[in-house]
């Protein structure tokens, strides 16, 4: 349906959004500012104890600093309603006193139509519901009654039975008025390819009615009594009601239920979620018929920001996994993920609840699995890496499972995740646990651990070493705070540096922060704004305000673009490459510090570390400090040997030979 034009700004300006979202969540006073429509409070989308969450009243725009969900009026109502357009354009019309538009006569028809097949659906219903009763469906009462439910259970899920025969439901239905286009139009009856009769779908099958999000009963799933059948469970086909790849089986109730708190589980079948939900796990779903889609997994983020994906687990229950993990992997991003509970191999949900109760599951979905722990197990379990060639390979598989991700701040935590997975797979030592490289170039590389006061929250080697870099941490700190200045200067330049930037391991909370918010700008049509909401303005004008930073020619006379450019290309290669020369210098101090007297070893790790530094940034150590050079041929600078001459002194050796020997 088209609006007429000013229809969707008259409905903005009636609304206060603070109000809309007002009935969702709790506005934390002390932050909010009232007399400004300057709102906060926890978000409604993902779970979170600070209120990140801001409604601007005056603009008519909400943001979550935490997820990043953001909107207006509309959109929040979509999301938190789970609605289409016109939907929350219904919602909001009413709140706003406003009458909607009249609708053309043709998408008035087409809404005509799918109330009256609305209509004949809960007559199926109703007639479905009435047959489980009666004395043909003895063995269906019987099948359900071993499956652990109920009577209440069975009127609660409004079960039933099509009985066998070819014309039960449509005589019932033709008899009560309802005409043959209709009935087909339902999915409940199909037309004879051999004369012109009509034959009922559903045939001596367990019926379960599959509801929408607003409560209307849209389709059928039936399960066959008859186990030579060849379809053990059928669903209605796609209708105007019914698209499969965008409903899911209880939607309706797991929402109210994840609303009060209580995990989304998705299951593979009706029983199951019908099982969990007796059980005391009412947010209970599952997808009909098919693999997952990505528009039911939306689906199920607007109800859950991680569900709990429940599968059997055995080889086929792994790879359904699997296949979501595929299909989920573009689509992961802070407050949107997955964990998967494995069931005990040859169970499903409703076979464990049977066997040994609610509190057998909940240990199950306690034990769920991250997105990234099933992954990596699908790509080791069983597999021996005993050569260099069968790790690259292992290495490359991984690789390319996370640059699917789109969101690179998501992309660099899995990264680091399949690292630490690694280590403990082939018992690296933690110092030299690598880096995994998730796409950005480089390939396997250590990773550099901040040391000295610009790191005060992550563990050094020891305190005599990290006293020993300090001098160096503040000349790094100084220049990648450079980079990342020319880079606010210079949001066109992001994309295009992407990897390397990235690959940029920061040496203080902030300036990780700033990049990470830097990257998130890629894409966006109005980058700067982001960048904004994402850092703050005054920080922002903090930063660029700096002498060192005003003055720095990149940024001076950030239109030469050959400038920018070569500027970050040669800022960038020197701080990787000091970076490369610490942690050379980092092992030797910590090599030094464990080894035995006489041992001349050092001498050499120094030498390597040296040579760690690029031909530019060594031009720059030699051209300002005194080189000697070893007995090993290896170049040595002064500022090199007085560090580890103060190294031996502090350390307290009290051994001269070993003074004189550096």
């Amino acid at each position: 349906m088209s609006l007429p034009p000013g229809f969707l700004d008259e409905l903005r300006t009636r609304l206060s959004l603070a109000q809309v979202v007002g009935r969702k969540v709790m506005w934390d006073q002390r932050k909010s500012n009232q007399g400004k429509g300057d709102w906060w409070a926890p978000c409604p989308f993902h779970q979170e104890k600070s209120a990140s969450f801001h409604v601007d009243d005056r603009k008519g725009y909400y943001y979550c600093f935490g997820c990043q969900a953001k909107g207006d009026a509309i959109s929040f109502v979509q999301e938190s309603e789970n609605v289409g357009f016109m939907e929350a354009i219904k919602i909001l019309a009413a709140e706003a006193g406003m009458p909607m538009p009249e609708r053309d006569p043709q998408a008035q028809a087409k809404t005509d139509h799918r109330t009256k097949l609305a209509e004949v659906m809960e007559e199926a219903v109703k007639f479905f519901r009435l047959q489980l009763k009666t004395q043909a469906a003895g063995e269906a009462r019987a099948y359900l009654a071993r499956r652990g439910l109920q009577p209440q259970a069975l009127d609660r899920w409004e079960i039933g039975f099509a009985p066998q025969g070819w014309q039960n439901l449509y005589e019932a239905m033709t008899a009560k008025g309802i005409p043959d286009d209709l009935l087909l139009a339902a999915g409940l009856c199909k037309k004879s390819d051999k004369n012109d009769r009509r034959y009922d779908i559903f045939r001596d099958r367990i019926m379960f009615p599959i509801r929408d999000g607003r409560g209307r009963a849209i389709a059928f799933g039936g399960r066959a009594m008859d186990p030579n059948d060849n379809a053990k469970y059928l669903n209605s086909p796609e209708t105007d009601l019914f698209d499969k790849g965008r409903n899911l089986f209880n939607v309706r109730n797991a929402r109210e239920a994840a609303g009060k708190g209580q995990p989304l589980i998705v299951a593979e079948g009706y029983m199951d979620v019908i099982a969990l939900s007796e059980a005391g796990f009412g947010a209970a779903v599952a997808p009909l018929g098919t693999a997952v889609t990505d528009n039911q997994l939306q689906m199920m983020w607007r109800i859950s920001p991680e569900p709990v994906i429940a599968l059997d687990g055995d080889k086929a229950g792994l790879r359904a996994a699997m296949r979501v993990i595929d299909l989920a992997l573009p689509m992961l991003e802070a407050g949107k993920s997955l964990r998967f509970a494995l069931f005990p191999d040859g169970m499903d949900p409703d076979d464990l609840i049977r066997a040994k109760g609610a509190s057998a599951v909940q240990e199950v979905l306690d034990a769920a699995m991250p997105t990234v722990r099933l992954m990596w197990q699908r790509e080791t379990e069983g597999k021996v890496f005993d050569s260099p060639e069968r790790r690259a390979a292992l290495d490359k598989i991984l690789r390319e499972k996370i640059k699917l991700i789109r969101d690179p701040s998501l992309r660099r935590h899995y990264g680091d995740a399949i690292a630490e997975l690694r280590a403990d797979l082939f018992q690296t030592r933690r110092n030299d646990t690598p880096r995994f490289d998730t796409g950005g170039g480089g390939g396997q590389r250590r990773q550099w651990q901040p040391r000295g006061k610009f790191a005060p929250s992550m563990a050094t080697a020891g305190t005599k070493a990290s006293e020993l870099a300090t001098g160096t941490a503040d000349e790094n700190l100084m220049r990648e705070t450079v980079i990342l200045a020319i880079f606010v200067a210079n949001l066109d330049q992001v994309e295009a540096f992407e990897e390397r930037l990235e690959r940029m391991e920061c040496y203080n909370p902030e300036n990780g922060r700033l990049r990470d918010a830097l990257l998130r700008t890629i894409g966006e049509h109005e980058p700067k704004s982001v960048l904004e909401e994402q850092i703050g303005v005054h920080a922002l004008e903090n930063l660029m305000g700096q002498r060192h930073i005003a003055i720095t020619p990149a940024i001076r006379r950030n239109g030469d673009r050959d400038l920018v450019r070569n500027s970050l290309i040669e800022e960038m290669d020197k701080l990787f490459a000091r970076r490369g020369h610490e942690i050379e210098m980092a092992e030797a101090v910590e090599e030094f510090a464990a080894i035995e007297e006489g041992d001349e070893g050092v001498t050499w790790r120094i030498g390597k570390a040296a040579l760690a530094v690029d031909p530019t940034t060594r031009r720059e150590v030699e051209d300002t400090t005194e080189v000697v050079i070893a007995d090993n041929g290896l170049a040595l600078s002064k500022d090199e040997r007085d560090m580890f001459r103060k190294l031996i002194e502090t350390l307290g050796t009290g051994s001269e030979g070993k003074k004189s020997s550096n």
